[in-house]
């Protein structure tokens, strides 16, 4: 999937680009089921909210053989190879779950601030890429971004460790208020399948899901092979320390898992 002059200029001035419904709605099922299926285990990369439920599943694609897939879908890796000008590598791929009710906050941060301060990786040639599993709404808890904040470079923050049930450096509600004065503040919402790039120095959060509907969300956080981390403070399973290049599988690659559960049913 490659990207047109107007979208790169869209992505340069915003610091994201939205495809609403890039995957099907039967790639989106496929791997709304295998979320279940991740959340369902128990093993030391599934974090959970205070009250039990998922919060994130982190290295999925290292367990999962449908984000195994996802993990070097074209439709996700060409077009942040195209930006990040070369081959990139998985530094960080978690299954993010709002659960209907009981879903979390995540602070006001960017990306690249943990990234830098806990990785060491050089500089911000990395990005996210996000693909909705279930249709986000306004109502349950949708990212929010500060248009333009990725034009700022890396922003002081503070290490909070006791605010959610994961660490974050995040930003303080006066630099939150200056941001949002100069960009605003958009919510991209849109029907599962639907999938979001968005620059790792981007400010962002997510409000808590007090509705009655599921918010699940993959991200592939992919970085420019030269740029590879140089700490290894964190687990491996939350900073990867693998950096080959990740080889795009063909476009159908999920249809082909599709087609084989359907047949095993």
């Amino acid at each position: 999937m490659e990207l047109d002059s107007d979208q790169r200029a869209e992505f340069d001035r915003e610091g994201y680009l939205f495809f609403p419904g890039l995957f099907t709605p039967e790639e989106a099922n496929l791997l709304k089921a295998e979320a279940d299926n991740v959340y369902a285990l128990q093993r030391e990369e599934v974090w959970r909210e205070t009250s039990g439920v998922a919060r994130t599943a982190f290295a999925a694609h290292t367990y999962n053989e449908g984000f195994r897939r996802l993990g070097a879908h074209p439709r996700l890796i060409e077009p942040v190879s195209d930006l990040l000008e070369g081959d990139v590598y998985m530094h960080q791929f978690k299954v993010n779950a709002k659960a209907a009710f009981d879903g979390d906050v995540w602070q006001w941060h960017q990306d690249y601030g943990t990234w830098k301060r806990d990785d060491e990786m050089p500089e911000p040639r990395a990005m996210n890429i996000a693909v909705f599993l279930d249709d986000v709404t306004a109502a349950n808890g949708p990212l929010l971004f500060i248009p333009g904040s990725h034009k700022i470079g890396v922003i002081d923050a503070g290490h909070d460790l006791s605010t959610t049930s994961y660490p974050l450096w995040t930003l303080d509600r006066d630099k939150v208020s200056e941001l949002a004065e100069r960009g605003g503040c958009v919510a991209p919402t849109g029907p599962a399948g639907s999938m979001l790039m968005f620059s790792s120095l981007l400010v962002h959060a997510s409000p808590a899901n007090i509705s009655p509907f599921d918010r699940t969300i993959v991200y592939l956080s992919l970085c420019h092979v030269d740029n590879h981390i140089r700490a290894f403070n964190r687990k491996e399973w939350i900073a990867h320390r693998d950096f080959t290049p990740i080889m795009p599988l063909p476009d159908n690659c999920l249809d082909e898992l599709v087609a084989a559960r359907e047949a095993a049913e």
